[in-house]
């Protein structure tokens, strides 16, 4: 699914990874069982880089293909954690000439997100399942995929804004594992179709103490702040954060923000405040550009 810098710098500037499709589609598609997908090879070869044996010829032509109306989460950002796999939903628009069968089983299209300037040199790659097109006429299809970020391949680095292409290949009766003439193959891209911010998850806590307390004594409430670390697959805490501690009077219906915490070199929290009337306690955070708001559960205190 991923690929390091390192192995791109290997195979090309465009490495695009297994387009595995589901069991029940797997029949008779010439692209499913590869480990590394034969449309990357293709792509490499639309870009100057040989993939294939000695004998193939000859560079993919631009096919008659454009994307449009590429949706990704609606460009909200995607949360991964350190153990479940994130599918995300996508969709586009794909038109095409009225001498491309986007329904031959050697057609292929899906989106890839990538970090990088660019979608030849993207730092890692993140593919779509090959995408189901619906035709809605003779020559435009609506293309729905998913893709699916497993946090195995993550490191912390990769939370950034990533980058969406769509592309399309066509192998036109070519042997997709081993095509001898790359002139007879049709290939099209869309780089920058889309973007969006991969973040790491979080989480918050909170407690308020003593419970019951005595109207005008001491509360002291704490919490942490911790996040997904990609290089471990464990939560750490967020360390140097600016977190709201807030409360919510029984029967109101907001909370109002009492002061600011700073988390400190463990992601932790410790402030006090004086108990005044019953009510809820939780701590927010705005979240940064790597890691999403998230606010505490509420803990309730009875002031007597």
């Amino acid at each position: 699914m991923r690929i390091r810098a390192s192995v791109a710098a290997v195979t090309g500037a465009l490495a695009l990874s297994a387009l595995a499709v589901p069991a029940a589609q797997a029949a008779g598609h010439p692209v499913a069982s590869s480990e590394k997908s034969v449309a990357s090879k293709v792509l490499h070869a639309s870009h100057g880089v040989k993939g294939f044996g000695v004998r193939t010829q000859g560079t993919p032509y631009d096919m008659d293909v454009t994307f449009s109306k590429v949706n990704v989460k609606s460009g909200k950002n995607i949360v991964v954690g350190t153990t479940n796999v994130v599918r995300v939903p996508v969709s586009y628009t794909l038109t095409h000439g009225v001498d491309v069968d986007i329904d031959a089983p050697d057609f292929v299209t899906g989106l890839a997100l990538y970090r990088g300037t660019s979608f030849d040199y993207g730092d890692n790659e993140i593919d779509s399942d090959p995408a189901v097109c619906t035709a809605t006429s003779a020559t435009v299809a609506s293309c729905k995929a998913t893709v699916e970020i497993d946090p195995i391949f993550l490191f912390n680095e990769d939370a950034a804004t990533w980058k969406t292409a769509a592309f399309a290949v066509a192998f036109n009766g070519q042997d997709p594992f081993d095509p001898q003439d790359l002139s007879k193959v049709g290939v099209a891209v869309k780089d920058k179709a889309a973007s969006n911010k991969l973040q790491r998850y979080s989480r918050q806590t909170v407690n308020a103490s003593p419970e019951p307390v005595k109207k005008g004594k001491t509360i002291t409430v704490t919490g942490a702040l911790t996040r997904a670390n990609w290089d471990d697959s464990r939560y750490h805490g967020y360390t140097s954060q600016s977190v709201k501690l807030q409360f919510k009077k029984k029967g109101a219906s907001a909370y109002t923000t009492l002061k600011t915490v700073k988390t400190d070199s463990k992601g932790n929290l410790k402030t006090t405040v004086k108990a005044s009337v019953d009510g809820y306690f939780r701590y927010s955070f705005a979240g940064t550009s790597t890691t999403p708001a998230i606010d505490s559960t509420a803990d309730f205190v009875d002031v007597r």
